[in-house]
């Protein structure tokens, strides 16, 4: 159970909601620079208005896939935990004290979330 609750912190509380906060506070989208950079390359290589589509739509694939699985694997409790994450990783330039304490927060939902026993007493699943 360790071992799940740790992936799914480290994975979505700390991977998609906080650096996800963070990245949008100091204004730079670093996934929309990568795949520009790829769909740049890509329209070189083979200049098919097909295949740029597809890197404009990707970051929408990519968010739709990445919110699935952290429902899949911590449910409501777990999107609730990653949206606090990601709200500490707005506030991190704002204040450091109040990002800490709402991701220290997120920690512990996501913890929850991945704990059967305790998510299913507080009917989460």
């Amino acid at each position: 159970m360790a071992k799940k609750s740790r992936t799914y912190i480290w994975q979505f509380v700390i991977g998609l909601g906080f650096l996800s906060g963070f990245w949008t506070a100091i204004g730079i989208d670093p996934e929309a620079v990568i795949l520009n950079a790829l769909g740049k390359a890509a329209d070189v290589v083979n200049p098919d208005q097909n295949i740029r589509s597809l890197f404009i739509i990707l970051p929408t694939i990519l968010l739709l896939l990445s919110i699935f699985g952290a429902y899949r694997k911590g449910h409501v409790l777990g999107l609730v935990a990653v949206i606090v994450a990601y709200l500490a990783g707005l506030s991190i330039l704002v204040s450091s004290v109040t990002a800490i304490l709402l991701l220290l927060a997120a920690v512990a939902l996501g913890f929850l979330a991945t704990n059967r026993r305790v998510a299913r007493n507080l009917g989460f699943r």
